[in-house]
């Protein structure tokens, strides 16, 4: 931590992070960059069926003050004024969706996150509406039609929620991302509340016209929302509104960014061939492709990087995302209870340097890129009874790096020029194990910040150089040059392309476990159309569970 003394240098702001798995408020200098207090809650999430995943948009919002109020506590202890705080961003989980009472200001249901999977039936069926030789859902906003994004968990709230249809019926309803559900309550809920998102969160909406930069009509119409409900749309860096409550009241909420894209900007990737990859809940790897839209060949997606000021051009990436990262490590404590803190995954791993021949999908949500395959489910393979709990932490490891590895070639086929190293940020970069296998996994260098909340910075750095702010520049030559790690291949890449291929031969087994309506429904009977294959693998699964957690040999 910063010394209190030198700490308040200047003007300082604050990031709200809101995260799947955690809420986070982090206060930086505005001259050095520094980081200089923040404080953390962790979140729930409720799993009602098979697939399905909530969040209570209350809760989040809570954890959002609670994160505030704290921050501010310590930088008091600190002897620094808050008064210094001139300006706030958020930074947000994407595409997890919200629709809440513009008069009473309640949530008429649980948040729908990016990860559910109830809307696979919901997509097949729009499937069906889109001419097989025009895909203009993809053409308008460089996504496929999938469960991941905003628009079908809204139209299957619309389908489904007798709640949110009166709602809309009565003109009651607003929809948001969580940026738009923050900013909301934020700057006064039912009292004058700003309803807004920026360009990333919208784009990430299925609803949003990357090209135009505005609500698409024809979109709209083709998934039956009404536009009323949506939020108006604004850049990544101007004043929205003032926080009207806390200890922050009266500072202007000045930058709104999608999580993988404040990652970006924090990494300070502005130069067209540059590419980061953040390790959270999920994996995310950017690529800067510059103020055009490149369409991807290889299952990535198109998407809205950041436009830092209303009057400034917009940027664009392309992006791969994998559902499960850091969740592996969270299932492994919580439902396997293999490890008691997420860090022992490091020493488990470490213990036996290998997977010994033992491969983990963790499709928990299906595949995304580059295969989107909503069908797929999570498997270990490769077993045998020499197998403990310490290989599969290593394999659970490798998995991460096996699939950053696949959207790595994908981005590198599309762009042409394969990626010399790899930037990368996230709670998951901690894990040096994990840093080195990402390093020998791709045979290339593997570059991390010593500072890793650069989704914090991104966010920051958006809110202080916001006109009516502007005390974050921008200009190259004004940016704080971050402190990097290096991790270097220290494998044969023959070694590499073997365990790659191994890995490519499992993700193939994993595809194709359930159907579309067994994953709606949440109906246990999808067991019965399992292979035999799936019962000996979660027999042995349990057998060593049972051996080795317990600690027999």
């Amino acid at each position: 931590m910063a010394d209190p003394k030198t700490a308040a240098v200047g003007p300082l702001v604050g990031a709200v992070v809101q995260g799947t798995n955690s809420t986070r408020f982090l206060v930086f200098s505005s001259k050095t960059a520094e980081l200089l207090s923040h404080h953390k809650v962790e979140l729930t999430q409720e799993f009602p069926k098979e697939g399905w995943v909530e969040q209570d948009p209350k809760e989040i919002l809570q954890s959002v003050y609670e994160c505030i109020a704290r921050t501010c506590e310590k930088l008091d202890e600190m002897n620094i004024d808050i008064c210094n705080i001139k300006a706030v961003g958020v930074s947000n989980q994407r595409e997890t969706t919200v629709i809440w009472d513009k008069l009473t200001g309640e949530p008429l249901y649980n948040a729908v996150v990016w990860l559910d999977l109830r809307t696979q039936t919901t997509v097949e069926d729009l499937s069906k509406k889109i001419p097989g030789n025009s895909n203009f859902v993809k053409s308008k906003t460089g996504l496929p039609l999938s469960t991941y994004f905003s628009a079908v968990k809204l139209r299957w709230m619309l389908d489904n929620v007798r709640n949110v249809q009166k709602a809309v019926e009565e003109g009651r309803a607003l929809f948001g991302t969580i940026d738009s559900w923050l900013i909301w309550s934020l700057t006064g809920g039912v009292n004058g509340g700003v309803h807004c998102t920026d360009v990333t969160n919208a784009s990430r909406t299925m609803l949003f016209n990357i090209h135009s930069l505005e609500w698409d009509k024809e979109l709209c119409d083709f998934f039956e929302i009404p536009m009323d409900l949506l939020p108006n749309v604004f850049s990544s860096s101007e004043i929205y509104g003032l926080i009207k409550t806390g200890a922050l009241e009266g500072v202007p909420i000045s930058g709104c960014l999608g999580d993988q894209c404040a990652a970006l900007v924090g990494q300070m990737c502005f130069q067209e061939g540059q590419a980061k990859n953040t390790y959270g809940t999920g994996c995310f790897l950017l690529c800067n492709t510059g103020r055009k839209c490149v369409f991807s060949e290889h299952g990535l997606l198109t998407t809205v990087a950041y436009k830092l000021g209303r009057e400034k051009p917009a940027y664009y990436a392309l992006e791969g995302s994998v559902a499960i990262a850091g969740a592996v490590i969270r299932w492994l404590r919580d439902n396997l209870g293999i490890i008691e803190t997420s860090g022992d995954i490091e020493k488990l791993a470490k213990e036996v340097g290998t997977s010994y021949g033992c491969y983990f999908v963790p499709a928990f949500s299906g595949l995304y890129a580059p295969y989107w395959e909503p069908s797929a489910r999570g498997i270990l393979c490769g077993l045998t009874q020499f197998t403990n709990k310490c290989h599969i932490a290593f394999a659970a490891l490798e998995a991460v790096c096996f699939q950053t590895r696949e959207i790595l070639e994908a981005m590198n086929h599309d762009c042409g020029i394969p990626l010399r190293h790899l930037q990368v940020d996230g709670g998951m970069t901690d894990n040096k194990v994990l840093m080195q296998l990402q390093a020998d996994i791709l045979h290339i260098p593997v570059i991390k910040p010593f500072m890793p909340e650069t989704t914090a910075l991104g966010a920051a750095m958006a809110a202080g150089a916001a006109e009516g702010v502007s005390i974050w520049s921008l200009e190259p030559q004004a940016l704080s040059v971050l402190r990097m790690e290096r991790f270097e291949p220290q494998i044969q890449a023959t070694e590499s392309e073997i365990r790659y291929a191994t890995w490519k031969k499992a993700v193939m087994k994993s595809m194709g476990w359930v159907t579309s309506q067994s994953s709606e429904s949440g109906d246990p009977s999808i067991f019965s159309s399992m292979p035999l294959g799936f019962f000996i693998v979660s027999s042995m699964v349990m057998l060593i569970g049972a051996r080795y957690i317990s600690g027999m040999p």
